[in-house]
């Protein structure tokens, strides 16, 4: 590999890295995000409490998995492999735990 490519591909890698202003940004988000499922446990939502519970922590793994993780930054085939690989275990999981439960 020749110097020259060398240099673009690192130059390439530091404009994709983000810098610090933006993880205080998600940092700040996630604190909100935090704040936010606390004051939602003590409201008397009925039935959706568990449905804003679950968007809000959902919101905040998807900021955890783009930014702190770098999947933002990361090539579209990796994403692309990497998302049906978890839905398929997190199906599995489920799947065993509701096999578990019927079969008590």
């Amino acid at each position: 590999m020749s110097e020259s490519e060398t240099d673009a591909e690192e130059g390439a890698a530091r404009r994709r890295e983000p810098g610090y202003g933006t993880y205080f940004k998600v940092w700040a988000a996630l604190a909100c995000l935090t704040a936010l499922t606390v004051t939602s446990a003590s409201l008397n939502l009925g039935k959706i409490a568990i449905l804003v519970v679950l968007a809000i922590a959902g919101t905040k793994a998807v900021l955890v998995l783009l930014y702190f993780m770098h999947l933002r930054y990361e090539r579209r085939l990796l994403v692309k492999l990497l998302v049906p690989i978890v839905v398929a275990t997190l199906a599995i999981f489920i799947g065993l735990t509701y096999t578990d439960i019927l079969y008590r």
